[in-house]
């Protein structure tokens, strides 16, 4: 669903332009991915993706490009966006804002091992470290003030079940979400096809624009319950732990987050079910579109909901510390 706004060769020849980029060689859609219109982008001077933006503002986008070259200057393989030959990084196209980065090799991986997890795990730690001294103000836009405008909008469309559903989780969220825990720059949208593996080793990370600060504990809830979720939304412990005990390595969790990852595995479960019951019913115009099953998100929350205290796959203890797992 990545395709909202079409745009032809002709089109790209102002932009390669303002960017020195040399000559258009080829120019294909990217049919994944739900918000932006993508493309790979190749030129004389190499391969790249442009991106025309359909929700983020002009005004909004400099702190998310910001973010990528400064996690970028810091090793972390992310796309660079790529300065215009006047100011900054962003054009215009077909009337919106627009943005050119450096293309990353490999591919997303669809049935992910123990391996990968770990991968993944130590990846994300390293992004949050990176990004602890980025200065830019980042608003969760798809936080819990999102969720309930979002409820608000769905209600009358909703089955019965579902609406109690959600009236209840949120009231859990707004109950036990908390503010102790450690807060910082988080992608909050690592899913499967946000990875790319170059053979058997990540290449990069994309998607950044829900990067926002929040809860680090809540980036890695949003990661695990996408990269180490079993077909009936049950978390596969072998993969989830791969996960968790990379990422513990390099960002050891506290006692707060110990107590805090129920709740987070829940929120970040319907932070998605909220949204792709948002895109199923009230879909946007655009070509290539398709919606994500909103149910897959359901079955993770009704999971997770079910498990009882000290079941399930808890975070790694960091030495000394007594906190109760779950």
């Amino acid at each position: 669903m990545s395709v909202f706004t079409s745009v032809t060769s002709e089109d790209v020849v102002p932009l390669l332009e303002a960017y020195d980029l040399g000559s258009l060689v080829d120019l294909q859609g990217i049919p994944t991915g739900i918000d932006n219109t993508n493309y790979f982008l190749t030129t004389t001077r190499g391969r790249f993706v442009l991106t025309v933006f359909e929700q983020l503002t002009r005004g909004q986008l400099p702190v998310y490009l910001g973010l990528m070259a400064h996690l970028a200057d810091r090793s972390v393989p992310c796309p660079r966006p790529l300065p215009r030959r006047g100011d900054g990084y962003l054009e215009s196209l077909k009337g919106k804002p627009a943005a050119v980065v450096t293309r990353l090799p490999g591919r997303a991986l669809e049935h992910p091992r123990p391996e990968h997890c770990a991968q993944v795990g130590e990846v994300l730690a390293r992004m949050h470290l990176a990004g602890a001294d980025y200065p830019g103000a980042m608003p969760n836009l798809r936080g819990p003030r999102w969720w309930a405008e979002a409820a608000r909008e769905l209600e009358l469309l909703l089955l019965p079940e579902d609406r109690g559903l959600l009236a209840d989780e949120l009231r859990h969220q707004r109950q036990a979400r908390l503010a102790e825990l450690p807060q910082g720059v988080v992608h909050a949208d690592l899913f499967r096809d946000n990875v790319l593996f170059d053979g058997e080793r990540i290449g990069g990370i994309i998607d950044f624009y829900f990067a926002c600060r929040d809860a680090l504990l809540y980036d890695v809830a949003i990661t695990v319950n996408d990269w180490c979720i079993a077909p009936d939304g049950e978390l596969d412990l072998a993969r989830a732990g791969a996960l968790l005990k990379a990422y513990h390595a390099r960002r050891p969790f506290g006692p707060a987050e110990h107590l805090a990852w129920p709740v987070m595995l829940r929120a970040g479960a319907l932070r998605f079910w909220v949204s792709r019951l948002y895109d199923f019913y009230l879909p946007r115009p655009g070509e290539l579109t398709h919606a994500k099953d909103p149910e897959h998100f359901k079955r993770i929350l009704l999971r997770h909901r079910e498990a009882a205290a000290g079941k399930g796959c808890g975070l790694p203890q960091t030495s000394g510390d007594s906190a109760q797992t779950s």
